[in-house]
């Protein structure tokens, strides 16, 4: 008997796709969409959203697209998943804009508390900035 994995294990034949592709594309769009609105609304109203988790469950899924990519013609894929392929396109958009705004607003917070420690640290007499220190 062989340490190798049999062919079906190797390929992911036993998932929705076909042998060699570890599942179909259909099913990993719709697992991006769902990940992508998961993260999206978690952004978008949990302060305590795991924004870590949510890209590295990203990442996993598009490794997994990459993958079933392979060996797929990129204009038969575009043909048969156009309309998939569309809604994730805008869902990705509407992604990015709340990422940005997030982003944005954690940079304001960043900004608003290091003006308030550099004004505690200051004892009205010197400050770092007037010796050339800090920006």
């Amino acid at each position: 008997m062989s340490n190798h994995p049999s062919p079906a294990l190797r390929t992911g034949a036993n998932d929705a796709g076909s042998p060699g592709r570890p599942a179909n594309l259909a099913t990993i769009i719709a697992r991006i969409e769902e990940a992508v609105d998961a993260e999206t609304a978690g952004l978008r109203s949990d302060r305590d959203f795991d924004l870590a988790s949510s890209n590295a469950r990203k990442s996993r899924h598009l490794y997994e697209l990459t993958r079933a990519m392979k060996g797929v013609g990129e204009a038969e894929a575009l043909a048969e998943h156009r309309d998939g392929l569309t809604r994730l396109r805008d869902k990705l958009a509407r992604n990015e804009a709340t990422i940005r705004a997030h982003l944005s607003a954690v940079n304001e917070v960043a900004t608003l508390m290091r003006d308030v420690i550099r004004k505690a640290e200051a004892d009205g007499t010197y400050s770092a900035s007037e010796f050339g220190y800090g920006t």
